[in-house]
């Protein structure tokens, strides 16, 4: 698969919206003055609460550059609330914003890969049995949210080792509590749990927009991996996206991460990556 301006617009639109999604529903429970959601150009900056996921500016550098003034006005915002100024940005942008951003004091801290899966009139064999026949994936209901959140939160929290740069950035066990808390009340976002044995092994989620299936938030209990647990997550999610009239499935992941090689042997494609910068 070949990632065209056209096809990374697309995906970088919808993860602005899945950020903007995901502040809306954290705005049920903090104070309003202490939400920041602004569209600029295309994309969106958010800020939720101190070290949360979601402070950052998504989506940029497809629909020209803000001008100097708007970006006064986020790094206002951004600093009385004593926070950094994070902002994601596709290899495919305009290298105008990279200019920009740079001269404006924005330092290069990481990069993240966006991987993607075409799931058109010839989509990948994702009714294909998993690897242990013993694992059975379905969507969770409302009764099992706890059990889904701390099973992606146990899952999150204790990474597997591999062979590539260190993360960029770490979130605490209560600050992601909080927001998959809030996404469980987003309308946008899916959640699934995966049984092996009859016992919760993983849990996932995905949104769709645009035609867009955002795979996110897959992770395996530590006593479970290497089980064929994140294959089936993967290839249900897939099968629910291909149903649902999706063209392309697209997964973010670590330079060199486990999650990189799981979605790579399914079929995935390295599309881009997005800079990370920031401003402190």
């Amino acid at each position: 698969m070949f990632a065209t301006g056209t096809l990374a617009r697309r995906i970088e639109r919808a993860e602005a919206g899945l950020v903007a999604e995901g502040t809306r529903a954290a705005a049920r429970r903090v104070p309003p003055d202490q939400i920041v959601l602004r569209e600029l150009n295309g994309g969106i900056a958010a800020y939720v609460e101190p070290g949360a996921p979601f402070n950052k500016v998504a989506g940029l550098g497809f629909d020209g550059v803000p001008a100097a003034d708007t970006l006064d006005a986020l790094e206002r915002a951004f600093e009385e609330r004593q926070s950094p100024l994070q902002v994601e940005v596709s290899t495919m942008a305009d290298p105008e914003l990279f200019r920009t951003l740079t001269t404006r004091g924005y330092q290069l801290v990481g990069f993240e890969n966006v991987l993607g899966l075409a799931l058109g009139q010839n989509p990948p064999d994702v009714n294909a049995s998993p690897e242990n026949s013993g694992i059975v994936v379905t969507r969770a209901s409302a009764d099992e949210s706890p059990a889904w959140m701390e099973t992606v939160l146990t899952g999150f929290l204790t990474p597997d080792v591999f062979d590539g740069p260190p993360s960029h950035e770490s979130f605490a066990r209560e600050t992601l509590g909080r927001v998959f808390g809030d996404t469980l009340a987003a309308p946008g976002f899916e959640r699934f749990l995966a049984r092996r044995n009859g016992t919760i092994a993983g849990g996932a989620s995905f949104r769709i927009q645009d035609g867009v299936a955002q795979l996110s938030g897959a992770a395996t209990l530590p006593e479970h991996r290497r089980q064929g647990v994140q294959t089936a997550l993967l290839r249900h999610r897939l099968r629910e996206a291909a149903a649902r009239g999706c063209d392309i499935a697209v997964v973010t992941t670590q330079p060199g991460s486990k999650s990189q090689e799981n979605v790579q042997k399914a079929g995935f494609s390295l599309l881009y990556a997005r800079a990370v910068l920031i401003r402190q």
